[in-house]
């Protein structure tokens, strides 16, 4: 199953960075299909504001070493692996 990804984070929307750098449709409609042990790995690796201003593609995404190397590993697993994760903020 694949969930929805936004290449800019929601909470950063209204950033006043964010307005001035990426047109409102782009910033609504910029998203990414991910599966859903992708997906929380991106969010475990990367903070949101990080997220806005880096890795706001896929490609950018894609070239990150630690989803690079996540990305690959999963890629070898059966569909439906389910991988638990701490967020990049946990202690």
């Amino acid at each position: 199953m694949l969930t929805r990804h936004h290449l800019i984070p929601q909470t950063r929307h209204r950033n006043r960075r964010n307005k001035r750098d990426f047109d409102r449709d782009d910033v609504k409609h910029r998203i990414a299909l991910l599966c859903r042990p992708c997906h929380a790995h991106v969010h475990a690796t990367l903070d949101n504001k990080a997220l806005e201003r880096e890795f706001n593609t896929v490609e950018a995404l894609a070239a990150h070493p630690e989803i690079a190397r996540f990305v690959a590993w999963i890629a070898q697993r059966p569909d439906g692996t389910r991988v638990g994760f701490r967020r990049w903020n946990e202690t």
